[in-house]
């Protein structure tokens, strides 16, 4: 029979929050007001992506361009690896609340997108103790994004990508939601309003799980 594969990291004294919701849903922007008060690290899968396609001497960079011009998935491998880095790194670095005797405090902000991905980082990086899921409407997700069009430069912020990447959110992001939901582990917050109220019901949440007072 083959051996048991144990995650790399202990759940017990590394907390994960899944922080999921579409494109535009407000993700980024909570996760920066989360990590101030609570001494998390914030680390977006889409920003280490783009890191990774621009290092050099890097075998996925035009890869991971490639997706996301399509507004497709980056292969599961790539991802995995690239999050289980930046979490070796943080515990290395990192020290003070919540960051002791092998603990790590960690958002991981727009994965898992897929069912693949939940399973095999469930597996064999760590085991999730929340996940976050910010929603709101297309249109306003839309607008959003549009906006910070003017401004991002990010190669996958026009139309075309971003409504590919709506499909890809419905299609394959929403079984992972449901899987974690039958699991009791969904906090679900309306993103629609001001980012101050959502903050709110976000900051409950973490402090609930952390057990600490709400900042």
């Amino acid at each position: 029979m083959p051996t048991a594969v144990s995650p790399v990291f202990d759940s017990t004294k590394v907390t994960v929050i899944y922080v999921l919701g579409g494109p535009g849903a407000g993700k980024g922007t909570q996760c920066s007001k989360l990590v101030e008060a609570y001494s998390l690290c914030h680390l977006s899968v889409g920003d280490l992506l783009r890191e990774e396609q621009n290092r050099d001497g890097t075998p996925y960079g035009e890869l991971i361009r490639t997706c996301f011009r399509e507004g497709t998935i980056v292969p599961m491998e790539v991802t995995l690896k690239l999050l289980q880095n930046a979490m070796s790194a943080e515990m290395k670095i990192r020290s003070g609340n919540g960051w002791t005797d092998g603990r790590g405090r960690f958002l991981i902000d727009g994965f898992p997108r897929t069912m693949d991905r939940a399973l095999k980082f469930d597996e064999e990086v760590c085991l999730p103790s929340m996940v976050i899921f910010f929603t709101t409407t297309e249109e306003v997700m839309l607008q959003r994004l549009l906006e910070r069009a003017k401004i991002s430069g990010r190669e996958d912020d026009n139309m075309e990508s971003i409504m590919k990447r709506f499909h890809t959110h419905g299609n394959q992001t929403m079984p992972v939601i449901q899987h974690y939901r039958s699991c009791g582990e969904v906090t679900e917050i309306d993103s629609t309003a001001s980012v101050e109220e959502v903050y709110r019901e976000a900051s409950a949440a973490v402090s609930k799980l952390l057990h600490t007072p709400v900042a």
